[in-house]
């Protein structure tokens, strides 16, 4: 008798394919993302035509200007040890442990993030489920939720500022900014509402997706409803007001930490920039936010353009203080984790690609899984 040839087992619920769509996905998706920052590129040199190279080179900190920079550096990771502290709120239902235990698994995610962009977001909760010895899902659900409670912390801090602030006031477009602010007070509120229908009624959500939306994709309506039940499973770890509180309090803390690392640049920077303030940097860095939905791994690119750009028409930064004052933000704010992360990963053995893969692989698991879950109400 001939051997049956063996063959390999496909991933469960996954075409063979699989691989091969991913790549071509993450290719088509690089190649948008490449032709915006060209264009923003493109429209960015259109402004600076007459830009002087030794005057950028000129206005770049040095010297004792270096200590500020140290200290925008060390308030962005105090930040990062806040998220775990964040986290570990967000364990304390399941699991008892410590912040200290959750930093390098943070650090060395913002370093995935840093070097491999969208492909290193699912590292940390992939990291967190292996170390505290609980399922990826539940930290997939912690992860989903803690963006809420990024967007809600700094919205809070950014709209005191559009409000309260009388330095803001005195800005350019002034006005603009309080329409602004009433707006995401209304997309604030809103989420809230959300929140709390997806808490108490998620899994009729969830299977109301899945019937169908009008034109949509069946793939689609599957993915929104994974996210839902995703999003539910998190607000089920917030098990009473003094833990929502506690929450709260330190995505609030953690991003006016955040905007003293902004500020520490500023000072670096001397005379031209002191008058910048705190509530100032909030809008520098909505700016950023803005700016990284567009950009590439490890480059950067709409971030920092964003924050150039705001710079130079919002404060009336010259274009050349302007263009090195965004990039040292980029370096001391986003890049700055790298060297503390490697270092990490180095000395416990894990790869950034592999766990980057790893995770992905998970994620996709876990969306299938939810996509299938039995309605339980």
């Amino acid at each position: 008798m001939r051997p049956r040839p063996v063959r390999r087992k496909q991933e469960r619920g996954r075409p063979a394919s699989y691989p091969l769509q991913m790549k071509n996905k993450r290719f088509f998706i690089y190649a948008v993302v490449g032709l915006l920052l060209a264009a923003l590129f493109y429209l960015q040199f259109r402004t600076w035509r007459h830009f002087d190279w030794k005057v950028f080179l000129a206005e770049t900190p040095r010297g004792t200007a270096l200590l500020h920079i140290l200290g925008g550096i060390a308030c962005t990771w105090i930040a990062y040890g806040m998220r775990a502290v964040r986290w570990k709120i967000f364990l304390r239902p399941v699991k008892r442990t410590t912040a200290a235990s959750l930093v390098a698994p943070t650090i060395i995610g913002f370093t995935g993030i840093s070097l491999l962009g969208r492909l290193g977001e699912m590292i940390r909760p992939y990291l967190i489920s292996r170390k505290m010895q609980l399922s990826f899902s539940s930290q997939l659900a912690v992860w989903t939720v803690e963006r809420i409670f990024d967007f809600g912390g700094f919205a809070i801090l950014l709209i005191s500022a559009i409000f309260f602030s009388q330095s803001v006031a005195r800005l350019k477009y002034y006005s603009r900014f309080r329409k602004g602010g009433l707006l995401l007070i209304a997309f604030v509120a809103v989420l809230g509402i959300v929140a709390w229908i997806i808490s108490a009624k998620g899994e009729l959500v969830a299977a109301w997706l899945e019937r169908g939306l009008p034109g949509s994709a069946t793939g689609l309506r599957h993915k929104l409803a994974a996210r839902v039940r995703e999003f539910r499973g998190g607000l089920n770890t917030i098990h009473g007001l003094s833990e929502l509180v506690q929450l709260i309090a330190v995505s609030v803390a953690m991003w006016y930490v955040i905007a003293l690392a902004y500020h520490e640049v500023m000072l670096s920077y001397g005379l031209p920039l002191q008058g910048v303030h705190v509530p100032e940097c909030f809008l520098l860095i909505f700016a950023s936010m803005l700016g990284s939905l567009v950009q590439l791994p490890g480059v950067g690119g709409g971030s920092q353009l964003a924050t150039i750009s705001t710079l130079q028409h919002v404060f009336d930064v010259p274009a050349e203080l302007a263009a090195s004052c965004g990039i040292l933000l980029w370096a001391v704010t986003f890049m700055s984790v790298i060297p503390l992360g490697l270092t990490l990963a180095h000395r416990e053995r894990l790869s950034l690609r592999k766990l980057s893969k790893e995770s992905q692989v998970e994620e996709g698991t876990q969306q299938s899984v939810l996509s299938v879950q039995p309605s339980e109400e």
